[in-house]
Order: structure tokens, then sequence, then C-alpha cells
């Protein structure tokens, strides 16, 4: 119980001060474009377009027959000169017609004056890392400067470029812009709200302050620009790993590069509408995390390019708290050990433990949102229910144990869901046989689709924990009289009803 209550205690501590870092550049205006030179991109009189810098812009898709449109057609409308753009459309579809659509679509646009690339593999060993790796071996990269990488649902506006590039261009040792992520499918429903809360207190607040402070955050993976001898410098693009995209941020970071977050710039992109797709998804941002963790360790701590600060700020508060407590606590102590006092009345939880420390955190992480504030209660329940999902991964990927290289390939919907019935969620092993821990080989990938059983869509750990906590809150009424009943029914209630499956989007 006191080891949970200390870790509480952390997190505490961790949103206060990044919620503080947050609120000091909101106040003093300090963004980016005042901390840094940045000036807006104008055309040369003497060499005309030659004057802008050479980018590079990768689109990895995977069977998205539903958006690859949307990110290919954003990509070419970019406000850059063609001939100082390239857009390389990294396709490692499966569905043959899927890959037709992708060609003809490249087609119609390079017939439209894009200098644009169709690029396939012969294999799908390393993924989305494999595939930009790949990418970048081409011999026409070797004359950009930087690269942009959008997912396929991605649709970034026509100045994307324009802000973006002027941080690198005009600051030698800045490596990655990021910019945030904005979502066209937040109003869907209850659970893409909670999403959108989450992630915007992700970016406003956690990567505002990362690079406020010590220049560094985690690359989200897409919607950012990379200084392409930076991402060469730090070894390229990695498969040891389902999360790639932190993976090259760490070791940038260690070889003394800097990161800036530009949250005036929003991007475009879909979040997954359906519970079963958000599960797998969040599957692999808390494994991978706690499995690369566990691989940089010790490299974090020999390297001699960074200072002492950072490196304790990359490995305490990056990682360990927000990595790795923050998952571990949430689950054990709010949805097994507060229950668990009710049948064990000798144990007495301080009271600041149950409510004002949870209560202080909860605001906190409210702030990134505040048109959604009179969510926050759904928003408590349901990220106690992910809870049991995120440590779960975690575990795996500190152990790297049975799924901690498994990736889940959601297909995006796009605007189709208004008329779709089914959504496939594709289960992809890949093989990595020059990594410590490989992968499941290529060759062995498979499509699933949902069984058709009736009892398929029931969620039976999120079923059996709410058994746990409404037995708990049933037997405090009857019997202890602690007053946490409430709080035990309507968190009982909460893993019920995604035991049962009714949360997010319902498709057949």
């Amino acid at each position: 119980m006191w080891m949970c209550l200390v870790m509480s205690l952390m997190i505490l501590v961790e949103k206060l001060m990044v919620g503080g870092v947050s609120l000091f550049v909101k106040v003093l205006m300090l963004k980016p474009e005042r901390r840094y030179k940045w000036e807006p991109f104008r055309e040369d009189v003497e060499v005309g377009q030659s004057a802008y810098p050479m980018v590079l812009v990768q689109i990895p898709m995977y069977n998205e027959r539903e958006v690859y449109k949307l990110s290919i057609g954003a990509a070419c409308r970019l406000a850059w000169p063609s001939n100082r753009m390239i857009i390389q459309v990294l396709d490692d579809s499966t569905d043959p017609a899927v890959k037709e659509l992708v060609e003809e679509e490249v087609r119609m646009w390079s017939r439209k004056g894009m200098n644009i690339k169709y690029e396939v593999r012969d294999n799908r060993k390393g993924y989305k890392a494999g595939a930009l790796r790949e990418g970048m071996k081409h011999n026409y990269v070797q004359h950009c400067d930087y690269v942009a990488i959008f997912d396929a649902d991605f649709q970034p506006e026509p100045d994307f470029l324009e802000r973006m590039i002027p941080f690198l261009l005009y600051n030698s040792k800045i490596a990655l812009v990021q910019a945030r992520w904005k979502f066209v499918n937040a109003n869907e429903c209850l659970m893409t709200r909670i999403q959108e809360m989450s992630l915007d207190y992700h970016f406003k607040i956690e990567q505002e302050a990362g690079s406020s402070t010590f220049a560094f955050f985690g690359f989200n993976g897409t919607a950012g620009v990379w200084r392409i001898v930076a991402l060469n410098e730090a070894g390229g693009w990695k498969d040891r790993t389902t999360v790639e995209d932190m993976d090259l941020a760490v070791r940038a970071s260690l070889g003394g590069w800097k990161f800036v977050y530009v949250g005036d710039v929003k991007v475009k992109s879909e979040l997954p509408s359906t519970f079963k797709a958000y599960r797998f998804q969040q599957h692999r941002w808390s494994c991978g995390p706690a499995n690369l963790f566990k691989k940089m360790a010790m490299e974090i701590i020999r390297t001699g390019k960074v200072s002492i600060w950072k490196k304790f700020y990359v490995i305490y508060s990056f990682f360990f708290v927000g990595k790795i407590v923050a998952h571990s606590v949430t689950f054990i102590f709010y949805c097994v050990l507060i229950p668990a006092s009710i049948l064990l009345p000798e144990v007495d939880i301080p009271k600041w433990g149950v409510v004002y420390v949870p209560l202080v955190i909860t605001l906190c992480k409210a702030v990134g949102t505040p048109s959604s504030v009179h969510l926050i209660v759904f928003w408590i329940l349901f990220e106690n229910v992910m809870s049991l999902h995120r440590i779960k991964a975690a575990i795996t990927g500190l152990l790297e144990a049975g799924r901690v290289n498994e990736w889940i390939v959601t297909e995006k919907l796009g605007d189709a869901l208004k008329i779709k019935t089914s959504i496939i969620i594709n289960t992809v092993n890949i093989d990595v046989s020059n990594v410590a821990t490989p992968l499941i080989d290529a060759s062995t990938q498979e499509t699933k689709k949902p069984p058709s059983r009736l009892w398929s869509r029931f969620n039976f750990g999120e079923l059996g924990v709410a058994f746990f906590i409404l037995s708990c809150g049933f037997y405090d009424v009857l019997y202890v009289k602690k007053g946490y009943f409430v709080y035990l029914f309507l968190q009982g209630t909460a893993f019920f009803v995604a035991g049962v499956g009714y949360v997010g989007t319902l498709v057949a």
C-alpha cells in the first residue's frame, strides 16, 4: 500500500512540474518562434526556388483503402515548390486491389506535375520502421535535407512545411520539429472524446514541457520533420521494438540534438473508434516504451554527450514515471488495493491518498481540454479500465514476453463508418532476425477477422475485474461502511460496460 502511495506522489509531483512549465510558457508567451530563430521563408530573387531546401515527404501505408487519397492529396497540396520536394509513398499493402488503387493515385498526381514516387518492398521486415529505413536508401534521397513523415490518415495543411522548416533551417542543432495532432472524429462517440482529452494533455502539457525544458520529447511517429543528417547520425530507423519513433528520438537526443514542439501547427488525423482497435493501439503504446526502457537504460546512463540532468529527466521522468509507474499505480492502487481494503477492514488507506492526490492529478490532466471538463468522471473511469491493458503491456515489455513485438494494424475508416458495417483488425507479426529479441517471421503474417459468435464480443478480463470491484462495493454497503461504495459501484460498472463490449462505436 505504501509503495502505491509513494508512486502516486511521484506522479503528482511530475504532473505539477510539467503543468507548471506549460503554464509558465503560456503566460509569458514563450512560443518556439521566440525561443529559436524563425523567419518566414522567402524566395531568393537571384536564385529563385533553388533557395528552398530539398524536402522528402514519406507516407508509409498498409492496406489503407479508406484514407490513402486523403494523405497523398494533402501531401501533394503542400505549399512548397514541386521541384524542391519529393513525395514518397511507401506502400506495404498486401491487398493487390489496394496496391493498384494507391499506385494509380500516385500516377494521377505525377501527371499533374508532382515529384511523387511509389515504392514497394518484396517483404515487410520491420514493418513501419523497415519501410521508412528502406525509403531512405533510394539515391534521390541523398539530395534531401529534411524528411517529413505522415501516417496514412494524417492530413497536413498546405502551409505545414512553410511553418516547420524555418526552425531547422535557421537552428543547426535542432533535429526534430513536431506538430500537434487534431482529430477529425473526436465527436464520434464518448470514447473518442475521452481519447481527445488524454492526447490533448499529452501534446499541450507533456510535449510542451519537454520541449521547453530539455528540448526533448518522444517523437510521435508522424506529423513531424527530421533533419536527415541527425536521423542518420543517430543510427536511422531501428525495428528492435514497436516504438521505432521513440527509439529514434531517444538516440538522437543522446547525441546532443534538440527537439522543438510547435503546438500552433495542427495536423488532422483519425482516432480509433472501436474498443478493440483502441485496446490494440494502447498495448503497443504501453509495451513498446517499457521494452525500449529496458534496452536503453544503461546506454542513457553511459552517454557523455548530454548533462546529468537531462539523463535524469529521460530515465526518471520520461521513462520510469511516465511509462512504468503511471501504468502500474493506476491499476494496482485504484482497481485492486482500494477495493481490497474493503475486505480487509484493518487496512486503513490515508484519505489524502484516496481523495486528495487523485483529485489534484485529475485536475492537472483535465486542463488539456477545458471544453470536455464535464466528461471528467467518465474520463477517470475509462482510464482506470484501460489501465488493466496498459499494465499488462508494460510488464510484457519489461519481461520481453508474449506479445512484446506484435504489431496490430487497425484499418482506418475515414468517412466510411457512416456506410460500412464492419471493421477488420489486421494482426501482423514481423521478422527482425538481426536484433536481440527477434520478431515473428513476416511469412507467418495473417489477417484475422472477428469471429461471428455472440460471446466473442465479451471481454472477460474486464468482466472479472468488474465482478471483484462490484462485490467489494456491496460488501462495503452491507458490512464495512467505509463509504467507498460510490466509487466502487461507478468503477465496477465501467469495467462491466467495457466487458460486455458497449464502448466506442459499435460495428458488426
